[in-house]
């Protein structure tokens, strides 16, 4: 017997717009395929002759959640209005009512994802978010249904397109990041306000959701170190192609021994890497097991139709699929008190110095190095193509692995020394 499912969208905009074409399109080859009949029974927006635009009868056309919820015939709500304060109240109502929700919400589901899923429980229905993180990639039903067999001890992605897009244009076209942004604006891949993208807190959001499911224990927002791409310098990536490094703002937890590292920051990795390829908008997520070793997903992660489709698989699953399963961890707003987080980071370091061009100058910055424990791997002491023959000399270190407290206290002695001063100081993974 076939099953049915009447579905309500919240907000119509790229992701609801994109999530309801996908719906009605292929509405008959859901029904064929996933012997699951779909059904757009009602949509809530702003703009109503956005609604009648996309081909949504005018009788489907709601005036308030609260006749949303109260169709009988919506068994799942679609919020896809994003912001925080209007999503969750519309959020809450419909599990109040006893309808699964599926979200794409990042913001909500990082910072609300213990209230919503409380209420869920109380009233046997879903919360199921996998549009949340990385648009069209896979990566939260991997992380529940694909991967639960293994231990996962890092995960390392590329999980904000707007920032890849600028790094890839600054990488690959010689442009400064002024330019790059511009052009991202341009194409519509960064807001007038890019602060969410280019600060990270866009990745901060999906590394605190995914790093949660990873390693089942709760990652607050709060515990996630970020630091954005605002103040990348064109002269560090043509320095890190010299030493086979690419440029990219990585999302990158670890659950070690230790405890659990959640960071977002720039950071070079190896040309040969897998990540190194991933270019322009698209999106990729480095998986490691303790059985199934490596892996990664690769895709776009934004758009109406990429995200649309990572909203209308939950959508399907939650229609097919009468078992609700919820966190494998205590979600509570805080961190577990059991759980240890790792701010003393462990990795190797490009820095890129400005010293006077005095004999003994460069055996005083190494001298103080050591004294912090830090050991230099490779070094590049060249004067700019054009520059003056006199005057500070650029000198290039990447260093031997060491601890975020070692090269911030090594940093600090040389800026204080007068000897040089640190111009740039990028982790170096993998």
């Amino acid at each position: 017997m076939m099953k049915k499912a009447g579905v309500a969208i919240l907000g119509l905009g790229v992701v609801g717009g994109g999530t309801y074409r996908i719906l009605t399109e292929h509405r008959e080859f859901y029904r064929r395929t996933q012997n699951v009949d779909i059904s757009v029974e009602s949509v809530l927006v702003r703009n109503k002759q956005r609604a009648l635009d996309l081909g949504v009868p005018e009788e489907n056309i709601a005036g308030s959640i609260a006749e949303v919820i109260a169709n009988p015939n919506v068994d799942i709500v679609v919020e896809c209005i994003g912001g925080v304060e209007a999503a969750k109240d519309y959020v809450m109502a419909a599990l109040h009512e006893g309808k699964s929700v599926v979200t794409s919400n990042k913001e909500l589901i990082c910072k609300y994802s213990h209230e919503l899923e409380r209420t869920a429980r109380r009233n046997c229905c879903g919360l199921y978010f996998e549009a949340s993180c990385v648009g069209g990639v896979p990566i939260v039903r991997t992380l529940l249904d694909g991967v639960q067999g293994n231990r996962i001890s890092e995960m390392m992605g590329i999980i904000n397109g707007t920032t890849n897009y600028i790094l890839s244009k600054m990488t690959e076209e010689n442009e400064e990041y002024a330019a790059a942004l511009a052009e991202a604006q341009r194409l519509g891949y960064a807001e007038a306000d890019p602060t969410n993208d280019v600060e990270g807190v866009d990745a901060a959001y999906k590394l605190a959701i995914l790093s949660s499911l990873a390693f089942h224990t709760k990652v607050p927002y709060a515990k996630v170190y970020r630091e954005g791409i605002s103040s990348v310098e064109r002269t560090d990536i043509v320095y890190g192609k010299q030493l086979g490094y690419t440029l990219k703002l990585l999302a990158i937890g670890k659950n070690t021994e230790r405890g659990v590292e959640a960071r977002v920051h720039p950071a070079f990795i190896r040309n040969a890497h897998p990540l190194a390829s991933v270019r322009d908008a698209y999106n990729a997520v480095y998986l490691r097991g303790d059985a199934m070793d490596d892996i990664m997903l690769y895709g776009r992660g934004a758009g109406a139709l990429p995200t649309g489709s990572a909203v209308v698989s939950d959508i399907i699953y939650a229609a097919t699929h009468s078992d609700i399963r919820y966190s494998t961890f205590r979600n509570t707003a805080g961190a577990d008190r059991e759980t240890k987080f790792i701010s003393d980071f462990a990795s190797a370091y490009y820095l890129r110095l400005s010293t006077e061009d005095q004999t003994g100058a460069l055996a005083k910055v190494t001298g103080i190095l050591a004294r912090y424990g830090v050991s230099v791997m490779e070094l590049i002491q060249k004067r700019p193509e054009g520059g003056a023959p006199d005057g500070p000399v650029p000198v290039v270190f990447v260093t031997h692995g060491t601890t975020e407290n070692s090269i911030r206290g090594a940093v600090n002695k040389i800026n204080a020394s007068g000897i040089a001063q640190v111009k740039a100081l990028i982790r170096v993974e993998a």
